[in-house]
């Protein structure tokens, strides 16, 4: 079954008219290992979100469009600290601690704070 991660990586090749082992290619993997992420069977490597936006050159839309489809695919979210400093990793275990206790709310407040941190850059 395709996922929305699937759905957005297939419109992106459409749109450039590539198939999926041109795709494949470009990510250093097997179509077959593409497509297993595309139908939700392999967990979508990390290192391709800023990949992707490179190699395609995304608009912001796009750019979010993904970050939405890739975390509508996650269960589960593996943090890599091994250059981050002490706040980093404290704000990180903080929120993982107390993620069940926010509201709809306050996530929205949530992502739309760590959207204009992006646009300031």
């Amino acid at each position: 079954m395709l996922t929305s991660l699937g759905r957005f990586l297939r419109k992106i090749r459409i749109d450039r008219g590539e198939v999926l082992k041109d795709m494949a290619d470009k990510l250093g993997v097997t179509a077959s290992f593409l497509s297993a992420v595309e139908n939700g069977k392999k967990r979508m490597p990390s290192s391709w979100n800023s990949l992707i936006c490179s190699l395609y050159n995304l608009s912001y839309e796009q750019m979010d469009e993904l970050t939405r489809a890739i975390a509508e695919s996650e269960n589960k979210i593996e943090l890599d600290f091994t250059n981050a400093s002490g706040t980093q990793r404290e704000l990180a275990v903080s929120f993982a601690r107390k993620f069940n206790d926010f509201d709809e709310r306050q996530l929205k407040s949530f992502i739309e704070l760590l959207r204009r941190g992006n646009d300031n850059k």
